[in-house]
């Protein structure tokens, strides 16, 4: 998987959401707006200081999410 350099984790911003390139906008978001219908086009049109590859990003970054498996660690 490349690296998803426009992906950053900041407790400071949006209490530690994971946002496009520390900005207020969450990688939620951005794959919330395509899940909607929202195309890429409309979603640069709405938040102008996007650009196309975050986009990309935010969708592998969701797709890499998904496919992890977190399990709790064993206290004994």
């Amino acid at each position: 998987m490349k690296q998803l350099t426009r992906i950053t984790l900041d407790p400071e911003v949006m209490g530690g959401k994971p946002c496009i390139r520390g900005l207020r906008v969450t990688v939620g978001t951005v794959v919330g707006l395509l899940a909607s219908g929202h195309s890429i086009t409309d979603i640069l049109n709405a938040y102008p200081y996007l650009e196309e590859e975050d986009i990309h990003q935010a969708l592998a970054y969701a797709a890499w999410r998904v496919e992890e498996l977190e399990l709790p660690l064993n206290r004994s």
